[in-house]
Protein backbone atom coordinates (compact mmCIF):
# COMPACT_ATOMS: atom_id res chain seq x y z
CA UNK A 1 0.00 0.00 0.00
CA UNK A 2 1.23 3.43 -0.80
CA UNK A 3 1.42 6.11 1.86
CA UNK A 4 0.22 8.43 -0.91
CA UNK A 5 -3.25 6.85 -0.65
CA UNK A 6 -3.31 7.59 3.07
CA UNK A 7 -2.22 11.17 2.43
CA UNK A 8 -4.93 11.65 -0.21
CA UNK A 9 -7.59 10.14 2.01
CA UNK A 10 -6.43 12.33 4.89
CA UNK A 11 -6.86 15.40 2.69
CA UNK A 12 -10.37 14.36 1.68
CA UNK A 13 -11.30 13.73 5.31
CA UNK A 14 -10.07 17.21 6.21
CA UNK A 15 -12.18 18.70 3.41
CA UNK A 16 -15.24 16.89 4.74
CA UNK A 17 -15.00 18.96 7.92
CA UNK A 18 -16.43 21.81 5.85
CA UNK A 19 -19.12 19.70 4.14
CA UNK A 20 -22.80 19.60 4.97
CA UNK A 21 -23.73 16.60 7.12
CA UNK A 22 -26.75 16.01 4.89
CA UNK A 23 -24.47 15.56 1.88
CA UNK A 24 -21.48 13.72 3.39
CA UNK A 25 -21.30 10.57 5.50
CA UNK A 26 -18.00 11.69 7.01
CA UNK A 27 -19.35 15.17 7.78
CA UNK A 28 -22.28 13.52 9.53
CA UNK A 29 -19.84 11.53 11.69
CA UNK A 30 -17.91 14.69 12.56
CA UNK A 31 -21.14 16.48 13.43
CA UNK A 32 -22.29 13.60 15.66
CA UNK A 33 -19.00 13.79 17.54
CA UNK A 34 -16.39 11.55 19.07
CA UNK A 35 -18.78 9.03 20.62
CA UNK A 36 -20.43 8.31 17.25
CA UNK A 37 -17.04 7.97 15.55
CA UNK A 38 -15.83 5.61 18.28
CA UNK A 39 -19.02 3.54 18.05
CA UNK A 40 -18.55 3.16 14.30
CA UNK A 41 -14.87 2.32 14.77
CA UNK A 42 -15.80 -0.35 17.31
CA UNK A 43 -18.35 -1.84 14.92
CA UNK A 44 -15.76 -1.99 12.16
CA UNK A 45 -13.20 -3.57 14.50
CA UNK A 46 -15.73 -6.25 15.46
CA UNK A 47 -16.58 -6.91 11.82
CA UNK A 48 -12.87 -7.25 11.04
CA UNK A 49 -12.45 -9.76 13.86
CA UNK A 50 -15.43 -11.77 12.57
CA UNK A 51 -14.03 -11.70 9.04
CA UNK A 52 -10.65 -12.84 10.34
CA UNK A 53 -12.26 -15.68 12.22
CA UNK A 54 -14.16 -16.69 9.07
CA UNK A 55 -10.94 -16.74 7.07
CA UNK A 56 -12.44 -15.39 3.85
CA UNK A 57 -9.65 -13.34 2.28
CA UNK A 58 -11.93 -10.91 0.43
CA UNK A 59 -14.03 -10.25 3.55
CA UNK A 60 -10.90 -9.65 5.61
CA UNK A 61 -9.66 -7.11 3.06
CA UNK A 62 -13.05 -5.38 2.83
CA UNK A 63 -13.54 -5.14 6.58
CA UNK A 64 -9.96 -4.03 7.19
CA UNK A 65 -10.44 -1.24 4.64
CA UNK A 66 -13.53 -0.12 6.58
CA UNK A 67 -11.59 -0.30 9.84
CA UNK A 68 -8.70 1.74 8.47
CA UNK A 69 -11.08 4.27 6.95
CA UNK A 70 -12.92 4.84 10.20
CA UNK A 71 -9.61 4.97 12.09
CA UNK A 72 -8.59 7.76 9.77
CA UNK A 73 -11.88 9.56 10.44
CA UNK A 74 -11.00 9.47 14.14
CA UNK A 75 -7.52 10.79 13.39
CA UNK A 76 -8.85 13.64 11.26
CA UNK A 77 -11.48 14.48 13.86
CA UNK A 78 -8.59 14.96 16.30
CA UNK A 79 -6.44 16.89 13.80
CA UNK A 80 -3.90 14.08 13.48
CA UNK A 81 -2.37 13.61 10.03
CA UNK A 82 -1.80 10.08 8.69
CA UNK A 83 1.90 10.93 8.43
CA UNK A 84 2.08 11.21 12.22
CA UNK A 85 0.94 7.60 12.59
CA UNK A 86 3.32 6.48 9.84
CA UNK A 87 6.15 8.27 11.68
CA UNK A 88 5.21 6.45 14.89
CA UNK A 89 5.33 3.13 13.02
CA UNK A 90 8.69 4.02 11.45
CA UNK A 91 10.17 4.70 14.89
CA UNK A 92 9.29 1.14 15.88
CA UNK A 93 11.41 -0.49 13.19
CA UNK A 94 14.35 -2.27 14.71
CA UNK A 95 12.61 -2.68 18.07
CA UNK A 96 11.03 -5.85 19.27
CA UNK A 97 7.42 -5.57 20.32
CA UNK A 98 8.49 -6.06 23.92
CA UNK A 99 11.04 -3.22 23.70
CA UNK A 100 8.51 -0.90 22.09
CA UNK A 101 5.93 -1.63 24.78
CA UNK A 102 8.50 -1.05 27.56
CA UNK A 103 9.45 2.30 25.98
CA UNK A 104 5.81 3.46 26.08
CA UNK A 105 5.59 3.01 29.84
CA UNK A 106 8.60 5.26 30.53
Amino acid sequence: MSDEILKQLGEVLEQRKQADADDSYVASLYQAGTDKILKKLGEEATETVIAGKGGNRDEIIYETADLWFHSMVLLAHNDIAPAEVLDALARRFGLSGLEEKANRSK
